[in-house]
């Protein structure tokens, strides 16, 4: 690997793509360098190419848009930096065929990151760009895991001492951790949805993830009976403070189509086996429409964030806030799955 700065944004970039499974020229521009010109960005695309590091396919119906992805021995040599330890993608991360397959879905998945980073570059928050960790594989035993789009890490800025998740001075202990700086640490599942499913097998996720949250994996002395035994597993416990939050990113649909998905959410949500998960968990969702034409931070003016029976207005605020504080008298609080069935 010759002239690559190891140190600076050649090193960041193949640690995005290897991450990210693929992003294109434009994403890359603005998740790595969105201060320099985007020429800058397409040498050192071009370079990482020239190196063996990164390949590209181009779109033949998308104005031959350029979409970058790492090659074998890209994601070979990245994922040996302490940065990616463990986070190495699936096999056909690095083959064309199956980028070009996935590659809808996957550019999505991409642009939402971009949306998260940018409000936090606007508000003066930390979420850098690995900080948006896609596919984190937790199982469930039996060979079974739940995959989330992404999972995102985002540490809000302390602001004039007052919680915005609360409205009040002190951190709200169900939600978030303090931070290593003094703000709060907030993480959240994301499932990307574009349609591509009916909307009960959307909903069916709820189920999965409330399986997670209770999650046990067998006694080591119970797994030593058996003639091969499975390797201890991990719970989320041992890997989060709390459970992450959950928010469905809805796109590809038009309104009805999106309210349809929501409505079958909010069926799932009079599960009984359910009451217990959401009783601890925020669940949210917004439009890809709304997160890209508005921004995270938007503001209709109806309150903060929505539940899964409407869209939400406001991503970040429902992704890193289930309950946001009203800032005059004529706001409504988030509205969560779980607040929404105990008023039903």
């Amino acid at each position: 690997m010759t002239d690559v700065d190891t140190g600076g944004r050649d090193r960041l970039a193949l640690a995005v793509l290897v991450q990210y499974r693929m992003a294109t020229t434009a994403q890359m521009h603005l998740i790595i360098s969105p201060d320099v010109r985007v020429e800058q960005t397409r040498r050192r695309l071009a370079k990482l190419r020239e190196e063996g590091l990164v390949d590209r396919i181009t779109l033949p119906h998308a104005g031959r848009t350029r979409v970058w992805h790492p090659t074998q021995y890209g994601a070979q040599i990245a994922s040996e930096w302490p940065e990616l330890r463990g986070r190495r993608p699936p096999r056909g991360a690095t083959d064309r065929t199956a980028v070009r397959l996935k590659v809808r879905h996957g550019l999505t998945v991409t642009e939402t990151a971009l949306a998260f980073l940018k409000d936090a570059r606007h508000r003066g928050d930390i979420c850098q760009p690995l900080d948006w960790i896609p596919e984190v594989h937790h199982p469930l035993g039996g060979g079974e895991a739940v995959i989330p789009d992404a999972l995102l890490y985002y540490q809000r800025r302390p602001a004039d001492g007052v919680n915005r998740t609360t409205g009040t001075d002190d951190a709200d202990g169900t939600d978030g951790a303090e931070g290593t700086k003094g703000g709060v640490m907030l993480r959240a599942f994301i499932e990307v949805d574009r349609a591509t499913m009916g909307p009960e097998r959307l909903a069916a996720k709820l189920g999965n993830y409330a399986r997670l949250h209770s999650y046990t994996p067998a006694p080591v002395t119970r797994q030593r009976q058996q003639p091969f035994p499975e390797p201890i597993q991990e719970t989320w416990r041992q890997r989060y403070p709390l459970f992450p939050r959950l928010l469905f990113i809805l796109d590809g649909t038009g309104p009805t189509g999106g309210e349809n998905r929501i409505h079958a959410l909010r069926a799932a949500a009079h599960g009984h086996e359910l009451a217990a998960f959401l009783r601890e968990v925020p669940v949210l969702t917004t439009s890809m429409t709304d997160l890209l034409h508005h921004g995270p931070d938007h503001h209709h003016g109806q309150g903060r964030g929505r539940d899964p029976t409407r869209h939400c207005a406001d991503p970040p605020a429902a992704t890193r806030t289930p309950t946001t504080a009203p800032t005059t008298a004529g706001q409504r609080r988030t509205q969560t799955l779980r607040s929404r069935r105990a008023r039903e």
